[in-house]
């Protein structure tokens, strides 16, 4: 096959490959190519409808690992709200945990790594992971609102 052979050859298994990408039906070449670009936009339109949902929402993730006596808390937001710190605290206090060591950083987002142990008045104990992430969640969801 010549040069020129293999080049329409490979040219048509690529217009097939946009075709079959793009869901097209179309047999020529322009058809295929307008069919591939109105894909495309409706691509670049779902992308941004997408984009605009997540700004508006705040991603958190909430991590607890049980410890021999307390857990290791991670908090995650992707934005920090004021009073964030306060109202996990606060659910803190309400399971009965003691803050033990914590690292926080709050400027763009709000990080959080505590270690809770069970406070004097033994509420803590038997306690599991499950619920003090739901407590955790509780806090943020709460000053999100």
């Amino acid at each position: 096959m010549s040069s020129r052979g293999r080049k329409k050859a490979t040219l048509y298994e690529k217009l097939m490959q946009l075709r079959d990408v793009t869901n097209s039906t179309a047999l020529n070449k322009t058809s295929i190519v307008v069919d591939a670009t109105k894909y495309i936009e409706e691509l670049k339109q779902k992308v941004e409808s997408l984009n605009q949902e997540i700004g508006t929402s705040e991603i958190s993730t909430v991590t607890v690992e049980a410890l021999e006596k307390g857990f290791l808390i991670n908090v995650y937001s992707e934005k920090n709200c004021p009073g964030l710190l306060v109202s996990i605290l606060e659910a803190f206090e309400k399971l009965g945990l003691e803050v033990l060591d914590a690292r926080v950083s709050c400027t763009d987002s709000f990080q959080l790594e505590a270690v809770g142990g069970d406070s004097s008045e033994g509420q803590a104990e038997g306690m599991d992971a499950q619920v003090v992430k739901q407590a955790v969640l509780q806090a943020i969801s709460n000053v999100q609102e």
